[in-house]
C-alpha cells in the first residue's frame, strides 16, 4: 500500500500564480480598498447586504450594526455583532462580513484617511482607539445605553452637516468625526466586548486561524494542523468551513495572494511577489512539520466632501459612488 501524500497546502508556484497575484493587486476590491476622500459615510438599509470575500484596505474603517444578523471575521477572531456595537477595522486589517439574508440590515460604516486627521491635530492621536484594537487584537466595542446617547447625537448631526451643503459644512464635518474619534477613544475595551469575542466560535479554529495567520511563510498541512488540536481531520475541515465560510485550502491561498499583492503595491513586481519567500508560493520540500500549538483565546488623499448624493444600493446612503459597503 502506497503511503499517503501529506497535502501540503500551496507549496509549489501554481502555473497561474503570477497573472492571478497581479490581478489581486491591480483589483480594487470594487473601491473598497481605496479612499479617494479624507472620509466617507455610509448609512445602509438593505435586506440582503453584499457580502465580499476576505479583504483589506489602505484605511480605518468603523462599522457599527444598527440592526440585523451580521458575523464578522476578524483575522483569527470571529465576533457576534449586536445592535450598537462598533467594529474597529484598522488599515491592513484582514476581514469579512458574514451576512444573515434573512433580516433587514443596517449600519453605519466610516472610512477615515488617518493621515488627513493627523495632519488637522498631529499631537491629539486620535486614531488611538484603532491602534490598541490592532496592537491588542480586540477590535470590538460594546457601549452601553449611557454611552450610546452620545454618539447617536453625533452622527445623526453629521448625516445632517453632510446633506446640508450649506456655508462650514466640511469644517462642521471633519469636528464632528473628531468628536466622535475622541469618543472611541475614551469607550476603551470593556470586559463585555472581552467576554462576546470568546462566544460564538470554537477556540480551536481560532488558535488555528492564529496560527496560519502568523505561519504563512510556513508549510501549512490540514492534517497536521488538526492533530495539533487533537481533533480528526474531517471535523478540523468542518469546524473550519462553518466558522469562517471557507475551506482550509482556499482561506491560506487568499491570505497569501492578498500578501503577496500588497507587496506588489509596495512597489515589488509581480513575479517576484509570487515567488516571495513571505507569500510561499515557492518549490518546497514537505519535509518540515507543524510545530505543537495550544488553543487559547487569541486576544492578540484629495480634500473633497459632498453629502446628500444617494448609494443606488440604498435609500439611505449618503455614498458618493463608492461600491456598497458590507
Amino acid at each position: 500500500m502506497k503511503p499517503c501524500k501529506k497535502c501540503y497546502i500551496m507549496e509549489t508556484v501554481p502555473p497561474n500564480a503570477v497573472e492571478e497575484v497581479k490581478r489581486l493587486a491591480q483589483k480594487k476590491y470594487a473601491r473598497e480598498g481605496y479612499l479617494e476622500e479624507n472620509y466617507h459615510y455610509f448609512h445602509l438599509r438593505d435586506s440582503a447586504g453584499a457580502e465580499r470575500d476576505f479583504h483589506f484596505h489602505e484605511f480605518d474603517k468603523l462599522v457599527l450594526l444598527l440592526s440585523g444578523h451580521v458575523d464578522y471575521a476578524m483575522e483569527s477572531i470571529v465576533y457576534t455583532l449586536r445592535p450598537w456595537d462598533i467594529l474597529l477595522v484598522p488599515h491592513h486589517t484582514i476581514h469579512k462580513a458574514l451576512i444573515d439574508k434573512s433580516a433587514p440590515y443596517e449600519r453605519i460604516i466610516l472610512y477615515l484617511d488617518r493621515k488627513y486627521f493627523d495632519r488637522l491635530m498631529p499631537d491629539a492621536r486620535l486614531f488611538g482607539c484603532f491602534d490598541r484594537a490592532d496592537e491588542h487584537a480586540r477590535y470590538l466595542l460594546a457601549p452601553g445605553e449611557a454611552q450610546r446617547e452620545p454618539l447617536r447625537a453625533l452622527l445623526g448631526q453629521l448625516e445632517e452637516a453632510l446633506s446640508s451643503g450649506q456655508y462650514g459644512a466640511q469644517a462642521l464635518c471633519d469636528a464632528l468625526i473628531i468628536q466622535i474619534l475622541v469618543l472611541l477613544g475614551r469607550l476603551g475595551f470593556g470586559e463585555e466586548a472581552a467576554r462576546r469575542r470568546e462566544t460564538g466560535h470554537d477556540e480551536k479554529i481560532d488558535a488555528v486561524l492564529s496560527y496560519i495567520h502568523e505561519n504563512l511563510s510556513s508549510p501549512l498541512d490540514v492534517e497536521e494542523l488538526a492533530a495539533k488540536v487533537h481533533i480528526s481531520r474531517y471535523h478540523f475541515m468542518r469546524l473550519f468551513k462553518a466558522q469562517t465560510g471557507e475551506s482550509v485550502h482556499a482561506y491560506i491561498r487568499q491570505r497569501r495572494l492578498m500578501r503577496a499583492a500588497h507587496l506588489i503595491r509596495e512597489g515589488m513586481s509581480a513575479a517576484s511577489a509570487a515567488i516571495n519567500r513571505h507569500t510561499r508560493f515557492i518549490p518546497t520540500s514537505p519535509s518540515r512539520t507543524v510545530p505543537s500549538i495550544k488553543p487559547k483565546n487569541i486576544g492578540k488623499s484629495k480634500p473633497k466632501m459632498r453629502g446628500g448624493r444617494q448609494s443606488p444600493a440604498s435609500a439611505n446612503s449618503l455614498s458618493l459612488g463608492i461600491r456598497t459597503p458590507s
